[in-house]
């Protein structure tokens, strides 16, 4: 047997096999799409032609904001809604059908139904009469076509007068505001007819009869609902109805980013600002329709899922009992016979070490046009919207100026006397102290120190009864220094339409002097915050911030949902000054609270959380609503404090504007700081405080 001789190769074979299998399946798939072409080609381009795909966006409901202690503060309660949607081939002769049906069986408001929807209406209805009313001469034109349709419409709305429009009925007038509804939105989007107070009996009827109402239907709809009430209103926000829909100036905008002219969006504050978070994923339905715009069939695409959650950094108890005393000392200061002005008051409560906004409080009293009595209203965003001349809380930062210019160390010692400089009225502190050192200075609040300080700023020196020659630079350079922890400059907080506060344009020796005390630039009360927060944390800006998370909608059993953006702490800036300097400012504010005759001292030296802080009071004049009183002079009273001196925690600014008439007055901004400062740390005694989380983090 020959072992060298070679065994056929079988790859040949196989490969053949294989070819010929390829190409038998080829030939069958060729086949067969011949035979769908050419046998059943015409079947499937008439089905073609006669069918249509088009997408359509349901809206969801929007996600809840939540405080830092994970209660709701706004919520979206349940609506039963009846809705409508039109085909694309309905007649307006069917849609006042089926509106007249359905006016039958629900109550619809026709407030909203104006004179010249009226007339519409009655040209609808009276469209032999209303012919009428064109002359036979102007019939004439338009046959020339020198009047069109739109030329006659105008002279028909023209005449119709009161007489005829008396002649439309109740029945009349609500079956068109139901056809006005059935007619604002684009063919297969549904519109909410009505969604508010909409009766269990009115839900079953049209749920009863909708084989008699074409494009009508039942469904859950929902409101938001502010469950705090009043409470922090005026920062949450609003949201538009399904009514006013998308609003006009913005209307392009929304459009371009799939919302339908009828979508709630947020209008203000954060409901407007997070508006990207808050308003979910749109349910996505698929309508195939003939091409008379008959609706086939209906696949849904897409559930849809509820917008994200907004965690918010605010303690709502602790708001709600902030908001409280505002109001309740607010209303016994009116007692008094010289407060006639004061009108408002804001606190600010700030984590120094994070930024985060505890509690964001502004009250403000406004007269009722009906009753004319007045009211306390929500006025939280006038805490970085309206600015105002704080007063001597800012000497911490005019100190911490004087020793980076040089002007002053730690230490220095300034004799307090009444300034007698030619041509302007003597200027004093409020009481003369002698020989004073900086610590001294903040802790019975000399305005003469402040003054001397700033004088030798600018390159002047005080001589009795002579004038005072200074560099006006000195106006920005003290500015500069202010700016370093907030003061006249935007603080970033995230919320909109924040101000920076207005600078005086003019400039004078006297005017230097009185920036130098709080009592010519204006600031906002959350300026204020910022500024004796990055006191408190060793000379840190820290950005100010009111959302804390967004987060995935909460669960069923109401546990709060994934973080998916967790807002972390921002430092600004680092004020330019030695760590000895910063100690010393806050060595002096916990003097002002604390010990001997500091001007805190009656308020805040009882209090067992170690208090430090800065009292404030600011001749000014006064410049709002009531224009009649403008001009008027008027004492603002301020206190910025935080607590424990030693680790602080929590930061205060309360700003209270116009507090009274004169040179004396209930020492309101006392009394709502104290009892705020208390609230804070007895809640956080019970447990109800989350401070320590951010400590934490």
């Amino acid at each position: 047997m020959n072992r060298n001789k070679k065994k056929k190769p079988q790859l040949p074979f196989r490969l053949n096999m294989l070819f010929f299998v390829v190409f038998l399946l080829f030939s069958i798939l060729v086949l067969r799409l011949g035979e769908l072409q050419i046998v059943f080609g015409e079947d499937f381009k008439r089905e073609i032609e006669r069918t249509e795909d088009i997408t359509v966006s349901n809206p969801v409901p929007r996600g809840k904001i939540i405080d830092r202690n994970g209660n709701v503060i706004v919520d979206n309660t349940p609506l039963n809604a009846i809705i409508y949607t039109k085909s694309k081939d309905t007649t307006k002769k069917e849609m006042l059908d089926t509106a007249k049906k359905l006016a039958k069986l629900i109550d619809k408001d026709i407030s909203k139904v104006r004179e010249r929807d009226k007339k519409d209406l009655w040209i609808t209805l009276y469209p032999e009469e209303a012919k009428a009313k064109i002359k036979d001469k102007e019939w004439a034109l338009f046959k020339e076509k020198k009047l069109d349709d739109k030329d006659i419409y105008k002279l028909q709305l023209e005449r119709i007068n009161d007489k005829d429009l008396a002649r439309l009925t109740y029945d009349d007038l609500e079956t068109w505001a139901i056809y006005m509804t059935f007619n604002s939105g684009y063919a297969l989007t549904p519109q909410i007819v009505k969604n508010k107070d909409v009766t269990p009996e009115e839900f079953a009827a049209v749920s009863e009869n909708l084989e008699n109402l074409p494009g009508v239907d039942t469904t859950t709809d929902w409101e938001r609902e502010y469950v705090f009430g009043k409470t922090l209103k005026s920062i949450l926000g609003d949201v538009s109805s399904s009514e006013s829909g998308l609003p006009k100036e913005q209307l392009d905008k929304y459009l371009a980013r799939d919302y339908s002219r009828n979508d709630r969006v947020g209008k203000s504050y954060l409901e407007l600002k997070y508006e990207d978070v808050l308003r979910g994923e749109k349910a996505k339905v698929k309508n195939i329709t003939d091409k008379s715009g008959k609706v086939l069939s209906t696949e849904v695409i897409s559930e849809g899922k509820r917008g994200k959650d907004l965690v918010l950094t605010i303690d709502m108890e602790l708001q709600s009992q902030v908001e409280k005393i505002i109001e309740e000392e607010m209303w016994n200061a009116k007692k008094s016979p010289n407060t006639g002005l004061l009108d408002r008051a804001f606190v600010v409560l700030m984590d120094p070490r994070t930024g985060e906004i505890l509690s964001l409080a502004g009250r403000q009293l406004v007269k009722d046009k009906e009753t004319g009595k007045l009211e306390m209203r929500d006025y939280a965003q006038g805490t970085f919207t309206s600015s105002y001349n704080v007063g001597s809380v800012v000497k911490g930062a005019t100190i911490l100026a004087g020793y980076h210019s040089g002007a002053i160390t730690p230490g220095t010692v300034i004799l307090d006397e009444p300034l007698r400089i030619a041509g302007t009225p003597v200027k004093s502190s409020w009481k003369t102290f002698g020989s004073i050192n900086d610590l001294r200075a903040l802790q019975v609040s000399s305005n003469v120190y402040m003054w001397k300080t700033v004088i030798k700023m600018a390159g002047g020196q005080y001589i009795p009864n002579k004038g005072l020659p200074i560099d006006y630079s000195a106006f920005d350079t003290l500015r500069k220094y202010y700016s370093q922890f907030g003061l006249g400059i935007r603080t970033g907080i995230d919320l909109p339409n924040e101000m920076t506060g207005f600078p005086g344009s003019a400039k004078t020796p006297g005017l230097l002097l009185d920036l130098a005390i709080g009592q010519y630039d204006t600031y906002t009360p959350i300026q204020v915050a910022q500024y004796v927060s990055t006191i408190a944390n060793g000379g840190y800006r820290v950005q100010p911030h009111i959302v804390k998370e967004i987060r995935e909608p909460l669960m069923e059993n109401n546990e709060l949902g994934p973080i998916i953006e967790e807002m972390q702490p921002k430092v600004l800036n680092r004020i330019d000054m030695k760590d000895e300097w910063i100690k010393r400012v806050q060595e002096g504010f916990r003097m002002v609270m604390q010990v001997g005759d500091g001007t805190g001292v009656g308020h805040w030296k009882s209090a067992s959380y170690n208090p430090a802080g800065k009292t404030g009071t600011a001749e000014a004049f006064y410049d709002g609503s009531d224009k009649s009183k403008r001009g008027t002079e008027v004492t603002n009273l301020s206190l910025v404090a935080y607590a424990p001196y030693d680790n602080p925690e929590i930061a205060m600014a309360v700003v209270v504007p116009w507090a009274y008439q004169g040179h004396s007055g209930p020492s309101i901004n006392h009394l709502i700081g104290r009892r705020v400062m208390d609230a804070y740390f007895e809640l956080k005694k019970g447990g109800e405080n989350t401070t320590e989380t951010a400590t934490e983090n």
